[in-house]
């Protein structure tokens, strides 16, 4: 039988980790089971809930729709690593500040989309709902639901998880 694990070296919240996984495990299991990281969440594991959203090399990504010896050598963000220290991100701040969580099972996911979200904002990348293309996106409702649209929340927090998004994007 052939060999089907590879070492792999991943930097997870700032910290360099190493490990050895089967070719076929993806970043989400590797993440939880393997180094012990339970920001991400397992959710439909499909892709479609958002729930293990990271910030993957400065972009969001779901991670459990990619292979983890894919990411050899990626830099990832869990929303637990966005803090520094006791001091948490403006977004998770924003996200207390307007209870923008009711169970908490999405909100790790919807804060790293929501973190990732702007970022791709500020850099001119357009959405399926930028009318202008040539032009800077406005942040709109319309554009914040559009791009946080990977992300869902079955408590149906969605209101406030707006208002902690405009507010974290407020200057």
């Amino acid at each position: 039988m052939e060999n089907t694990r590879t070492g792999i070296t991943l930097r997870v919240d700032g910290e360099q980790r190493s490990l050895r996984v089967d070719n076929r495990t993806t970043l989400l299991d590797a993440l939880r089971e393997q180094l012990g990281v339970t920001s991400p969440k397992k959710g439909c594991d499909h892709g479609q809930c958002g729930s293990c959203t990271v910030l993957l090399d400065g972009r969001r990504a779901t991670t459990c729709l990619t292979f983890a010896v894919a990411q050899d050598g990626a830099d990832i963000v869990t929303a637990a690593g966005l803090s520094e220290g006791d001091e948490l991100h403006p977004m998770q701040e924003a996200f207390l500040e307007r209870d923008g969580f009711q169970c908490g099972y999405c909100t790790p996911g919807q804060v790293c989309s929501a973190v990732g979200m702007l970022d791709e904002a500020k850099a001119g990348h357009p959405s399926h709902v930028t009318a202008d293309l040539t032009a800077e996106p406005e942040l709109t409702d319309d554009e914040i639901r559009e791009r946080m649209s990977g992300n869902l929340c079955r408590c149906a927090a969605y209101p406030n998880i707006l208002a902690a998004i405009r507010a974290a994007a407020a200057p």
